[in-house]
């Protein structure tokens, strides 16, 4: 039985974002969560969270023993970017990129 979470718009670079991902990619959940506290970046707190939210779902739905879950899947999307202008000198202004992230973990029993 699997549990699942999922985390759209979250204002991080997909492509550092993937980066913590891979760390945990099919880890036991104690040790990702473990993992995902020792890392610096900003994105580990996020999918942390995350994953915790993953495992409150699979005690909702009933899920035999939450000890024996596994990070079965966990991957990130590109969401859409926020475009944003910063002044610049002589009337000119350059476009900056504020990119967005979707993340999904699915957990599931070994």
């Amino acid at each position: 039985m699997e549990a699942r979470a999922k985390l759209s718009y979250a204002r991080l670079s997909p492509q550092k974002t993937r980066l913590v991902v891979d760390l945990v990619r099919g880890k036991k959940v104690q040790d990702a969560l473990n993992i995902l506290k020792l890392s610096p970046q900003k994105a580990a707190a996020v999918v942390s969270k995350l994953v915790s939210s993953a495992v409150a779902n699979a005690e909702q739905k009933g899920v035999a023993d939450v000890d024996r879950l596994y990070v079965k899947t966990i991957m990130v999307d590109q969401g859409p970017a926020l475009r944003r202008f910063l002044p610049r000198a002589q009337g000119r202004a350059t476009k900056i990129r504020k990119p967005t992230s979707h993340v999904t973990v699915v957990l599931d029993e070994k």
